[in-house]
Parts: structure tokens; sequence; C-alpha cells
């Protein structure tokens, strides 16, 4: 056998999002990129705003010495100083450069936190519909995924969480501003996690880790607030990445911050310095690091995304579709009109409109659709939302 069982076994159960990705990729090199309507993968169709391309351009002008050379693991001290300002502010809670290990993007982030609080075996709650790459970050360090169900609305769902949890958890991973589903956790829900997590700690005897992913955390609408992270549960982790807010998908830049409450702070930190290193990160980049310390204020344009949001969602409603606005993102995850979201997803397909099934998300019967598209990919495919709708219900298919 050429390669390990356990990665044949990983790439038979990968990415529904990549394997549209790639039927976009046939499709467009068969009948043209205008042809072919794509909303599968969450790449930022907007360019990085100019904050952070005068950055880069200034860093690349005129570097600092030493740019190049090696750094310490965890980033350079200014980048972590600047965030760690700027999570104090936000969080208000103290959080001190040492807290912060600037990473390969959110991924590397997670993977880092994994590492460092699990051991063979652990358990690691993962929340449906998630992220799919949960599922593979977990097992690369021995771990076990343990799935729980968020509610019908796709908020925490508490009493299933705790009855996930048994002796060998270790951590519960969530995702707010939530892909696929566009959901912001609210503040009160955090806190009701926070006091959940606490009391099972007393009963276990042992940590409960919470690891937060971030990365949509400037994609939110209609003047809803992200909640506040790291001043309920003290054994929590922000994982965060600039890819989304600066447009950087294809750059992986990132950072986790320890909780300044953490338990085990010292420890935590020099176990996330040393993993950043040996899992073979070395350091994140060293320009974009500099680039993103320069440029913590810029975002792309929210109103962009928030006029694809609505006019996606307006247009769906009113071809007859069921929609619920996300309040976050550049998601919107759409209930099938027929029970099998894979039989859906074919019929999209067949007008060119690539979305991928809500299946590949462990919640059966929706569609993610990612709107971080151009405004006329968004018009042209409306109508054929609605044909596709119409066709289904003239077959007489049952409504999910």
């Amino acid at each position: 056998m050429s390669i390990s069982l356990a990665v044949q076994e990983a790439m038979r159960g990968s990415s529904w999002i990549r394997k549209m990705f790639e039927v976009g990729e046939a499709l467009r090199a068969r009948l043209g990129a205008g042809a072919v309507f794509d909303f599968s993968l969450g790449s930022p169709h907007l360019e990085p705003p100019a904050a952070f391309a005068q950055a880069l351009h200034e860093l690349a002008a005129n570097p600092p010495r030493g740019l190049h050379k090696y750094m310490p693991n965890n980033g350079f001290a200014s980048t972590r100083r600047a965030i760690a300002a700027r999570l104090s502010q936000q969080e208000g809670v103290a959080v001190d450069e040492e807290d912060l290990v600037m990473t390969v993007g959110a991924a590397g982030a997670i993977n880092v936190a994994i590492a460092a609080t699990i051991d063979p075996g652990d358990e690691v709650i993962v929340l449906a519909p998630y992220f799919v790459e949960y599922l593979f970050y977990v097992p690369n360090h021995g771990g076990v995924v343990k799935l729980v169900n968020t509610r019908g609305d796709f908020d925490l769902d508490l009493d299933a969480i705790e009855a996930g949890i048994g002796p060998r958890t270790r951590g519960l991973i969530i995702n707010t501003p939530h892909n696929p589903t566009g959901v912001v956790y609210r503040e009160e829900r955090i806190a009701e996690l926070a006091g959940l997590l606490a009391r099972k700690e007393r009963e276990l005897g042992h940590t409960l880790y919470l690891i937060v992913d971030t990365p949509y955390a400037k994609l939110v609408y209609d003047g809803v607030r992200n909640p506040l992270l790291l001043r309920h549960h003290p054994s929590t982790f922000i994982a965060h990445s600039f890819s989304k807010d600066l447009g950087l998908a294809g750059e992986r830049i990132g950072f986790l911050a320890i909780s300044p409450r953490a338990p085990h702070r010292e420890d935590l930190r020099r176990a996330c310095t040393f993993l950043n290193r040996t899992l073979g990160y070395i350091n994140a980049p060293a320009i974009l690091q500099l680039a993103i310390e320069r440029s913590l204020d810029a975002s792309v344009d929210l109103e962009v995304y928030r006029g694809l949001r609505d006019r996606l969602c307006d247009g769906l409603r009113s071809a007859g579709y069921e929609v619920h606005r996300p309040a976050g993102t550049f998601y919107l995850f759409l209930r099938s009109p027929i029970p099998d979201d894979i039989a859906f997803t074919q019929e999209l397909q067949k007008e060119n409109v690539l979305v991928v099934p809500g299946s590949g998300f462990g919640r059966p019967g929706y569609v993610r659709i990612a709107f971080c598209v151009a405004m006329e990919t968004v018009e042209a495919a409306l109508p054929r939302f609605a044909r596709v709708l119409e066709r289904l219900r003239g077959a007489g298919a049952r409504p999910a």
C-alpha cells in the first residue's frame, strides 16, 4: 500500500466543499467561467483593503533589518503586543502579548490548541453542523471526535452538550459567527455554556477547554454583536484568522489567544509556542505579521457582503424557498425543498449552480451557499434556483 490506511480513510471522507469546487473547475473548463455560478467555496472575492496593501508595499520596499531571519516561535513581540491590546479592549480582560501565538491561520491555531490539551484517546466535542476540517484536526493529535447536534435553529443545545461530555472529554470546539449557518451565538448562551463547563469540570475533576474559531468576527450585520469570549470560561482559546475580514484566504495568517484567566496559563503559553514549532509551522510568515500589525483596523467592505446577502435572501424567498437571513459570515444555510439535500444539489448542478450539501457539514436537509461572489453571479443564479424549485414541485417532490 502506497499511503497509510488512516489517510486513505480520511480522503474517502474528505470535504464536499472541495468536491463541489472540483466539479466547478471541470464545468468552467468545458463551458467557460461565465456559464458557471459557483457558491461552493468560501473564498472571498473582495480584494484586501488598501491599508493592508499599503502596509505590505511599505514592508517590501523598506523592510526592517532582520525581517526574514528566525524569530521567536510565537511571533514578533510587536505584533503580539498590538493584537493583545486590541483583544483587551474588545474582551474587557487584560490580555498580555505572551498570551498570543501568531499562527498559520486559524487552522494552525486550532491544531496547536488541540495538541497542547489532549492525550491519545481523549475526546473533543464538535457541534453539527460543523466546519468539516475539525473532523481531521482532532485525530491529527490522537483525539476522538464526539459529534453533538445543535438545536433546530442552530443555536447551542446545552442539554445535548452536557450529554456528550464524558470521562475522556477534554475540549469543545465552537465557531462564531458560524460556518455554515451564519448564526452568531448570543452572549447569554456563551455564559450558560461556561456555567455548564464549570459544573462538569467539578464533576470530572479535570479541565475542559473551549476552543472558539472566529475568522468571521468582523462579518456581522444588522447591529448584531459578537459575544465576549474570554470573560466567561477561564480555559478558553480564541483561534482567529485574517483570511475573511482582510480577504487573505491564500496567505494563512492568524493567531491563537490563551485566556489570561486560564488556570495553567504559563504551561499553555510554553506548550503552544513549542507546538507551533514542532508541528512544522515554525512561526507565522514574518512579513504578514508586520502587515497585520499595521492594518488591524482595516477590513473588506462589509456593505458589499450585506448587499449580496440581502439580494440572495430576498430573491430566494420570492421564488418560494424557506430562508433564514444569516446574522454573520458570508454563508446562507438554505433548507432543501426536498429531504435529499444531495439530490437537490444535483438538480442545481444541472443549471450550473454549485452549492454544498448540508450532509457534508453533518446536517442533511440543507445546502450551504457561499455568497462571497460578484452580484452578477447572484443575479444570474436566482432564476436558476427558481426553475429548480418549480421543476421539483412539478414532479410532486415532497417538502423537506
